[in-house]
């Protein structure tokens, strides 16, 4: 499995924060920032694991993540849910929709870089 990482988060200052944390590590990042297309780009991409945060324009976290698992080409691969809502309900959903991961933000870099390093992994 290659290191490639598709990052779905619509606030740039936090999706190049990503990149460079990662980029550093040895993975190619490519960011993507609209809820509606995610799915798509997903399937079209292939990335080794996705990072993707529930609030996005054009369709919910929760709601992509539910479509990736539920299509066949997209199920099986890694999914960190990056939020600023960690909420006891929001990480029982992201679980129940079949999130690989959960962590909230802020984060700390070397807390997500362990994440992605353990998704690797999965």
């Amino acid at each position: 499995m290659g290191k490639r990482v598709l990052v779905i988060e619509d606030e740039a200052n936090i999706s190049e924060a990503i990149r460079f944390i990662l980029s550093r590590d040895g993975w190619e990042v490519e960011i993507h920032a609209d809820g509606t297309e995610a799915e798509a780009v997903v399937a079209a991409r292939q990335p080794s694991l996705v990072i993707l945060d529930v609030m996005l324009p054009g369709r919910s976290g929760f709601d992509i993540l539910r479509s990736l698992r539920e299509a066949g080409s997209t199920s099986a691969v890694p999914v960190l849910m990056l939020t600023a809502k960690g909420q006891a309900a929001d990480r029982d959903l992201a679980a129940r929709y079949g999130a690989t991961q959960f962590m909230t933000k802020p984060f700390a870099n070397a807390d997500l870089l362990a994440a992605v390093r353990d998704l690797a992994l999965t």
